[in-house]
């Protein structure tokens, strides 16, 4: 996603002023992500790298369980990390590994050397919303993922999705529509940790930061009209009670690549 995208989407963060059960708008079934947030034992990172790496290598190669590992930059949540499973479905969930050691490597080379499991997670993706068709699942081409959760206000479900359709909508006339951008929904409710939505932007290096491109408003007006800006403004100032920000890297190695 190119510089002037972020710088938007940044400044519309500092200007936003919901325990909801969320489900995506797409009724797609094999679009859903298992996250794991764990905080290392920094005792030995060596043998925790080395071991994870095994394991997904051995148990977490490919199809519906595939496995990846991303390293968290910046953040509240920063020096911790995220092993993330899919796309899947639940179906097959009911027959994620289990035999042939998969559980007994799991307790014994991977757990011991983490100091504390934060979160798990269900995440869909909104197929309708994301903007992923010049993907083509090789992770390591775009390594850099920028990361916002949004906290939804309560009641406001319909209009934070209007709001995500309009940036949406608005990325993909950018540059030609080459913007991969995706929308997560979490699949169950999250308490005071919020956490309703994610929206991720992928780049191949942190340099896209700095590059120039499109003007966000510029695009939106030509695509909506000159007069929805405000609206659009104060409808992401109504929908969301907060948002914040995550760099993350990609981990070849601890993916087992």
């Amino acid at each position: 996603m190119i510089r002037s995208a972020f710088s938007f989407l940044v400044m519309v963060c500092l200007v936003f002023s919901a325990s909801l059960s969320l489900s995506a708008q797409d009724e797609s079934k094999d679009n859903v992500l298992e996250s794991i947030m764990m905080t290392p034992d920094y005792k030995d990172l060596k043998t925790l790298g080395e071991n994870m790496r095994a394991h997904n290598a051995k148990y977490h190669k490919d199809g519906p369980y595939k496995a990846r590992v991303y390293n968290i930059s910046t953040g509240p949540n920063a020096g911790s990390f995220v092993w993330m499973m899919g796309p899947t479905t639940y179906t097959h969930l009911d027959k994620r590994p289990t035999n042939d050691g998969h559980d007994e490597d799991w307790r014994d080379n991977v757990m011991p050397f983490i100091k504390k499991i934060h979160t798990v997670e269900f995440w869909k993706m909104d197929n309708e919303l994301s903007n992923m068709s010049m993907m083509d699942g090789d992770d390591a081409k775009h390594p850099v993922i920028f990361v916002r959760y949004h906290e939804i206000e309560d009641g406001e479900i319909p209009g934070a999705f209007s709001f995500l359709e309009y940036v949406s909508k608005t990325l993909k006339a950018m540059e030609g529509g080459k913007n991969p951008w995706g929308v997560y929904v979490n699949e169950f409710r999250q308490g005071d940790l919020g956490r309703h939505i994610a929206t991720v932007g992928f780049l191949k290096n942190w340099a896209e930061m700095d590059e120039e491109g499109e003007n966000f408003k510029d695009v939106f007006e030509k695509t909506h009209g000159a007069n929805k800006w405000q609206f659009f403004l104060d409808l992401g100032d109504r929908s969301f009670s907060n948002s914040w920000d995550e760099i993350w890297s990609y981990n070849a190695y601890m993916s087992g690549k």
